[in-house]
This record gives structure tokens, C-alpha cells and sequence, in this order.
């Protein structure tokens, strides 16, 4: 599976987030960072909603919920696994 992260430089929402993907170990996947001041089109769309998590699957990107910024990487790996990224894909 794959998960991209539009995010954006000095935001520290941002980096907590990419950090807690980072450290998790109980689901398996990619993760792209896309950052949004590089593209137009992810500028319009995410300027003022980063960090944006999205999950894709057959080329179909869906967004994911957005977690607290306390949300602790347990809840991180709970909230993926709802979602359909399951240990070992």
C-alpha cells in the first residue's frame, strides 16, 4: 500500500505527522511526501488543510481522517488499519 503526505516546509504539524508515519511498525506501507509549494495544483487544493494523509489503492487516491496532533503512533497504526493497511502489504 501507499500513503502520501502533502505537506509543506516549516509546518510543524507536518512534521510531527511524517515523524509518527515514521515510527510506525505494526501496519506496512510506502509513504510519498509530496511537498504542496512545489506543484500548483497541491498548493490550491491543500494550502491551508496540510498535513493531508491519502491512501492509494488501484490509482485512486482517498483521504484519510485527520488525527489529533496529540494522536500517539499507536492511534496512528489504528486509524491505518481501519482503513485497509494491514501487516504486510
Amino acid at each position: 500500500m501507499q500513503l502520501i503526505l502533502y505537506s509543506k516546509p516549516g509546518c510543524h504539524l507536518c512534521e510531527g505527522l511524517q515523524e509518527k508515519l515514521v515510527q510506525v511498525t505494526r501496519v506496512a506501507f510506502d509513504l510519498e511526501i509530496r511537498d504542496i509549494t512545489t506543484q500548483p495544483d497541491w498548493f490550491q487544493a491543500y494550502q491551508y488543510e496540510v498535513p493531508v494523509l491519502m491512501l492509494v489503492q488501484a490509482n485512486v487516491q482517498k483521504r484519510l481522517p485527520r488525527l489529533s496532533p496529540r494522536a500517539s503512533v499507536q492511534q496512528l497504526e489504528q486509524m491505518l488499519q481501519q482503513h485497509g493497511l494491514n501487516q504486510g502489504e
